[in-house]
């Protein structure tokens, strides 16, 4: 057993545990500095949300041995069956779920709660690996990448009906896996394109959002005036783009924002963008005369601003932060952990996180890269796609880049679910690179 052990824990990668140690211990300190207060009787309440996040980090230890000391190969065996184990916790929610915050994404057994849409990340990106690694999938064929495409997808329907779009969004982060796997380039644009196209619907006028879409569907249909002539499916492609462009624009668009997104989500995105919420997209009790005390994200992400940059470029110090101190970020401990960071240690504090976390995402892509099996190279791809969007989301949201969708930063906000989350699909990653001379099929 112990020559066993040694070899096991040889073979693992010391440069991603190290990076991955830095940062829980980094998250650890930086909770513990949003809630000390020198009134404390000891550093070591278990009321206080550090130490809660210290016996979660104990636990993803223990976790991250027993997946060390597992075998490689039941991870691909055990895929589907995970995935489907996510889904039924994912149903469950739905209907058992426990409100927290205007979600509906959380199972509580006694005072121990979490979430199902955050372990669901690890099932997902299992069941992706073994689907786009099989010898039987041909991803060039259009039915393969649906299959891959509802694989990713589905576990993000299930997580929207649970009120909670800001996780669900983190499953889209899975076509960055699928286009190193194949998919098309086109797929990438007609995504790009649909965010464009989003922002436009919000920050034009209808109609002349229809004219201009007309005028440039007009406009490629003369610059290929010559094909059209020839081939009735160009013809067909025109008219079927102008057609999802107005459909999208002027009906699905309108439509989520009314009745899908939240009026706080609604209102998130507007702040974002420097825009009063439309009249059209308000909800009946603000028409009904309402008093609107002011968008919240609004002031959320104005604090983060003021804390941030009150920091400047050393920072004011360990523990020596106002806005952390007087608690004037709401949710500072989670969604905006980052803010303590940069008003404590400054942007230099800040650059040196980023370097870090730049130089995680980029070692999992190298052993993404050195893996014999596809399975093993697929999922390391999973990792760093997980890891970048939350990371450059998170980091976005609370400088006013991005829209407030409740997305934490990885290993550094407190929360359970998060960080043993996290911390799996890190040790899972080491233990197929143990391995990396295995083909894991």
């Amino acid at each position: 057993m112990s020559a066993t052990s040694k070899s096991i824990f040889s073979r693992l990668d010391g440069v991603t545990l190290l990076l991955y140690i830095l940062l829980v211990l980094i998250g650890l300190t930086a909770v513990f500095s949003v809630e000390y207060r020198s009134t404390d009787p000891s550093i070591f309440m278990m009321n206080k949300s550090h130490m809660r996040q210290f016996i979660w980090l104990c636990i993803s230890v223990f976790v991250g041995l027993l997946i060390i000391f597992t075998d490689s190969k039941f991870f691909s065996s055990f895929a589907y069956l995970s995935y489907t184990i996510g889904l039924f916790l994912l149903l469950i929610t739905i209907f058992a779920g426990v409100d927290v915050k205007g979600s509906h994404s959380w199972l509580g057994v006694g005072s121990v709660r979490f979430q199902p849409g955050e372990v669901c990340k690890i099932f997902t990106s299992l069941a992706l690996s073994k689907f786009l690694s099989s010898p039987e999938t041909n991803f060039n064929t259009l039915k393969h990448r649906i299959i891959g495409a509802a694989l990713a997808l589905g576990p993000a329907v299930l997580i929207i009906l649970q009120k909670e779009t800001g996780l669900a969004l983190v499953y889209f982060c899975f076509f960055l896996v699928m286009y190193r796997e194949g998919l098309p380039n086109i797929i990438l644009v007609i995504g790009f394109s649909m965010v464009a196209l989003t922002l436009a619907t919000l920050l034009v006028d209808r109609w002349i959002l229809f004219g201009v879409i007309t005028a440039l569907t007009i406009g490629g249909g003369y610059l290929i005036r010559r094909e059209l002539k020839r081939n009735i499916v160009a013809r067909i492609i025109i008219v079927g783009v102008w057609l999802f462009c107005i459909l999208f624009s002027q009906v699905l668009v309108p439509f989520a924002f009314k009745h899908v997104l939240q009026k706080h989500q609604v209102e998130r995105i507007y702040s974002t963008l420097g825009q009063d919420v439309p009249q059209a997209y308000q909800r009946e009790t603000q028409k009904n005369g309402e008093a609107k005390k002011g968008n919240v994200s609004d002031y959320n992400v104005k604090q983060s601003k003021i804390a941030i940059g009150s920091g400047g470029f050393w920072g004011k110090g360990f523990l020596n932060g106002t806005s952390t101190k007087n608690a004037f970020v709401p949710e500072q401990n989670t969604d905006f952990i980052f803010c303590a960071i940069g008003e404590q240690f400054g942007f230099f504090g800040s650059a040196i996180l980023i370097i870090i976390y730049v130089s995680l995402m980029l070692r999992i892509l190298f052993l993404a890269e050195r893996q014999r099996s596809a399975f093993s190279r697929i999922y390391g791809y999973c990792v760093a796609s997980i890891l970048f969007f939350h990371f450059a989301i998170n980091i976005s949201m609370t400088i006013g880049l991005a829209p407030v969708i409740g997305i934490t930063l990885p290993f550094l906000s407190y929360g359970g679910s998060s960080l043993l989350s996290f911390s799996i699909l890190i040790f899972i990653l080491l233990r197929l690179d143990s391995d990396r001379q295995v083909m894991i099929r």
